[in-house]
């Protein structure tokens, strides 16, 4: 299964950072991929909240808060049927202001299931597209995880 993980290194306060990345109406800000993200339900970053997201033009998907620990981690969780998407964030302290990490996994069903070797380097692409975009949004430098 694809999965791919970014470490961005920040100056900026862990609160701050954490507030940004789990509101995922942020995420077209960074993400080149990320066309459009609506709240449709709960509370913008809360463990409540619910969003539409599309993906690529054309790719609808709704994610659910899943689990938070407020201002360390929220994973949030998108299935349309063909494809199951797990994205966990999580942020921490570091001496000099935060660690935030983006960690996504995409599980794939049907036929597809048998293509995800074959799309880890595609995945890894768009991975490192928004990994960049993460990095200019938090002010930050990508560092290994």
């Amino acid at each position: 299964m694809p999965r791919y993980v970014v470490s961005v290194k920040t100056k900026r306060a862990p609160e701050d950072v954490f507030a940004y990345l789990s509101d995922l109406r942020t995420f077209a800000e960074w993400d080149p991929g990320v066309d459009r993200v609506e709240l449709v339900s709960g509370t913008a970053g809360g463990a409540d909240a619910a969003y539409d997201v599309t993906v690529n033009g054309s790719i609808e998907l709704r994610y659910e808060v899943t689990d938070l620990i407020p201002g360390h981690r929220a994973t949030l969780v998108a299935d349309n049927g063909r494809f199951r998407s797990v994205d966990v964030v999580t942020v921490e302290r570091t001496a000099d202001g935060s660690l935030a990490t983006y960690d996504a996994e995409l599980t794939f069903s049907g036929r597809l299931r048998w293509l995800s070797f074959a799309l880890t380097p595609v995945f890894n692409r768009i991975g490192d597209k928004a990994g960049a975009g993460l990095e200019a949004a938090l002010d930050g430098t990508v560092v290994e995880a």
